[in-house]
């Protein structure tokens, strides 16, 4: 059985066990204390993930990390379709994981990740810089999805699971409404939401729910 290291609060996490899900494997959570400092100390970081994140998936003695590496790896094994049917969509599937990684989680996360569990308030300037990146990143995949219903051909893909990753978490943890400025994004996750696997980040990943600080 494999074991995802998370908490609830990690969209990256919730990529995995919504990958998990949806790909019918059994699955163990493991709660890291990371608002308590847990992923920094040379002890974790030494035997569980050098550094220093979540997830960290446990497929027997192997430990997986990045999100991207570990929704690959599981689609080799489990559903070589969720990586793209063809080697054009393969290819395609790729440039969206490094796209979201890059771009659309990695401003989106850290934007929320400010707003809600920073342990100081976040400079209004910096916010501001932020959020011109999130609406860019934003604006390039509601552009993308018109007239589509999945962000890589017919069917779900890895595509799909990874940007969606942190678009399911309650508005007043970041106070940008995804859903209301941007159409096709909205209606694209309603379609997301379909997926057989699919579930709620607080109900299907282990750790307590944390009110917004700012």
């Amino acid at each position: 059985m494999y074991k995802l290291h998370g908490f609830s609060q990690s969209g990256n996490a919730f990529k995995v066990a919504f990958a998990l899900r949806a790909l019918q494997q059994p699955w163990e959570p493991v709660l890291v204390d990371f608002f308590n400092g847990q992923t920094r100390t040379p002890e974790w970081r030494a035997t569980v993930n050098e550094m220093g994140e979540v997830p960290v998936l446990e497929d027997g003695a192997t430990k997986l990390t990045q999100s991207a590496v570990i929704l690959l790896h599981l689609a080799r094994k489990h559903g070589p379709a969720w990586a793209g049917a063809t080697e054009a969509d393969q290819q395609e599937v790729l440039r969206w994981l490094f796209f979201d990684n890059h771009k659309f989680t990695a401003n989106f996360a850290t934007y929320r990740f400010m707003k809600a569990f920073a342990p100081a308030a976040p400079d209004p300037a910096v916010m501001a810089f932020m959020r011109t990146r999130v609406d860019n990143a934003f604006g390039v995949l509601n552009k993308h999805l018109a007239g589509r219903s999945f962000i890589v051909g017919d069917t779900p893909t890895l595509a799909d699971l990874s940007c969606c990753g942190y678009l399911f978490y309650p508005v007043e943890e970041s106070g940008y409404d995804v859903e209301g400025r941007f159409a096709n994004i909205s209606a694209w996750l309603q379609r997301v939401r379909a997926i057989p696997g699919w579930g709620d980040p607080y109900e299907i990943l282990p750790g307590a729910r944390i009110a917004p600080r700012w």
